[in-house]
């Protein structure tokens, strides 16, 4: 038996051991070290779920216990190097392919949906391409882009997907006009206070080919917005009064 084979061997009994008792010891972190060494592997798998697919945790398993052990490992740090380099590199190519692919069929699929949404009753198309339809009427004021607002939103991807609502977290959000999205900005101006709208948002008018977290590249989003009220700008501070100096009259 090859020495390489007997320490993926010995590798592989080890994960075949923490596949046993992981789920058991966790029960058992009675000292600060099982404590600390536990906090150490979760930060450990944390960094490499990411690579999951990408890698033989086996052989993972390995090379952590000759680096801590000090032993001789298989690659020198010049050979560790050139292999890290050469992954990254590979990843970045293979992740950039896949958001290339999703934003194509998030484009895709977001001109489809708007192209049949804005023949249904109640909707109606802005030049921009903004879609809207009122589904609470208010009798207030319209804010001007220049206005901070205060509303309640819930926002959702085409799929259904909530990514965001003030709703759920039981408070209103408050912004200026110009500090958000095109098609808040646009959509907010439209609606009388007291209003509740529903936006349905191009990517283009959103967050284009830079989605962040859930919401990806080209995605177009639809809003629930609720306008509660008109922020009213804060009163300008007074003018600081110079100090008074020794001779002046009181």
């Amino acid at each position: 038996m090859s020495k390489f084979l007997q320490k993926s061997l010995t590798a592989a009994a080890v994960v075949a051991a923490l596949g046993t008792a992981g789920g058991a010891f966790a029960q058992e972190l009675k000292t600060e070290k099982d404590k600390v060494s536990y906090m150490v592997g979760m930060d450990v798998g944390k960094g490499l779920s990411s690579i999951k697919d990408e890698i033989d945790m086996a052989v993972v398993i390995q090379a952590l216990q000759a680096s801590v052990k000090g032993d001789k490992t298989a690659l020198t740090q010049e050979e560790a190097l050139k292999i890290r380099q050469d992954f990254m590199t590979k990843l970045q190519a293979k992740r950039a392919a896949e958001e290339k692919a999703k934003a194509e069929t998030n484009k895709k699929a977001g001109d489809e949906f708007l192209a049949k949404n804005k023949a249904k009753k109640g909707v109606t198309t802005t030049a921009s391409g903004l879609q809207y339809e009122v589904v609470k009427a208010g009798t207030g004021p319209k804010p001007k882009d220049t206005d901070t607002v205060q509303v309640h939103y819930t926002g959702t991807l085409l799929d259904g997907t909530k990514f965001d609502s003030s709703v759920d977290r039981g408070e209103p959000a408050t912004f200026p006009l110009k500090g958000v999205i095109p098609g808040w900005t646009e959509g907010l101006q439209l609606m009388p206070v007291g209003s509740k709208y529903k936006f349905y948002i191009p990517s283009n008018l959103a967050y284009g080919e830079n989605g962040p977290g859930p919401i990806g590249p080209n995605a177009v989003l639809t809003f629930e917005v609720e306008l509660l009220k008109i922020v009213p700008p804060a009163p300008a501070e007074p003018a600081a009064q110079p100090a008074a100096k020794a001779g002046d009259k009181k």
